[in-house]
């Protein structure tokens, strides 16, 4: 993307995640290789943004450690106020008072950056000071409702806890990822009360202020509902999981793999597979290992930080670790093969 100094992102990620039943932060558990947090901010790197700021609060010390490798400034959300208090816990890093603020949560894993981009250019176009993105879902529960008028334009998001039963009937869903301009954002965040369910201060209500204001809310509705998969439960982070194992390896079938059950095959996103390579079933591939062109990994293979030269065939139910295999050599079954 172009010159991007007036335009931020800010990264929800302090919640707990009671949903979770578990000790760890949610944005921390690992989806496809990787917390989950980290995903959202590869997807966002591309787009260049001059600020990128993620809110942390729940074991924000763990949480923090976990970002060293990435370019982003943090602050703290003390008390779980609500998203629009976290939005405004982040106005100080965030400083001007022009320009385009992101917001998305960090647990949608799925979210790619072509999306974001696109979403973001289309608010730029509209020329509003608020897009939304949506989607549709067949089963919109947990999710906050998208309330539109006969035109299409968003006239509020109602919170499900909050939703009627003819407003809970309704499947577009709001994807929790906004495009706001910073002044209007900052000023009407601090303008919202906490007259709702869970008595907090709800990031959605910029919404109906937007309209009550006159201004035109727009949306930005992402075709692939997966994308914005929001991660709560066990359940759901092994869909996650699943969704991005298999773009992993579509991708790597249209780059002259052949794999025989891409279900059940996982291959770590740093490893390097060559052209013409096999893979049965069942084989998982870590680290930063490398397969040559034309090897064979039968059924079940297990290998990390490894090297196969060309040629090389793997026997079914190997495990190999630290492992360089030279070319046209043979792996019987069943072997172990640890440096």
């Amino acid at each position: 993307m172009s010159d991007q100094s007036n335009f931020s992102i800010i990264i929800l990620a302090a919640g707990k995640g009671t949903r979770m039943k578990s000790e760890m932060a949610k944005v921390l558990h690992h989806v496809f290789y990787a917390p989950m947090l980290h995903h959202v901010l590869t997807a966002v790197k591309p787009l260049g943004a001059e600020k990128t700021v993620a809110v942390i609060g729940h074991q924000r010390d763990e949480v923090q450690r976990s970002l060293a490798p990435f370019d982003v400034e943090l602050c703290v959300q003390q008390e779980q106020l609500g998203t629009g208090h976290a939005v405004l816990c982040a106005e100080p890093i965030i400083g001007s008072k022009t320009g385009t603020v992101m917001i998305l949560c960090g647990d949608t894993p799925l979210i790619q950056s072509e999306s974001l981009e696109q979403m973001y250019r289309q608010h730029l176009a509209t020329g509003g000071p608020l897009t939304v993105m949506t989607t549709v879902l067949e089963n919109p529960t947990n999710y906050g409702r998208i309330i539109s008028n006969d035109a299409g334009k968003v006239l509020s998001i109602v919170e499900e806890k909050d939703a009627t039963v003819e407003q809970k009937k309704i499947r577009e869903i709001n994807a929790g990822i906004y495009c706001v301009n910073a002044d209007f954002l900052f000023a009407s965040l601090k303008k919202v009360g906490t007259d709702n369910s869970q008595g907090e201060v709800y990031l959605t209500d910029i919404v109906a202020m937007a309209t009550a204001q006159q201004y035109s809310v727009e949306k930005y509705m992402v075709p692939l509902s997966q994308e914005v998969l929001g991660v709560n439960s066990r359940i759901e982070l092994a869909e996650a999981h699943k969704e991005l194992q298999m773009r992993r390896n579509r991708q790597l079938m249209l780059e002259g793999v052949t794999m025989y059950d891409p279900a059940t095959t996982s291959i770590a996103p740093e490893v390097k597979v060559g052209l013409d390579v096999t893979i049965y079933p069942g084989v998982h591939l870590t680290g930063h290992s490398v397969v040559g062109k034309n090897c064979i990994l039968e059924n079940g293979v297990i290998m990390k930080d490894c090297v196969l030269n060309e040629n090389v065939y793997v026997g079914a139910y190997s495990y190999l670790q630290g492992s360089a295999i030279e070319t046209g050599k043979t792996v019987a079954a069943h072997s172990v093969l640890s440096q």
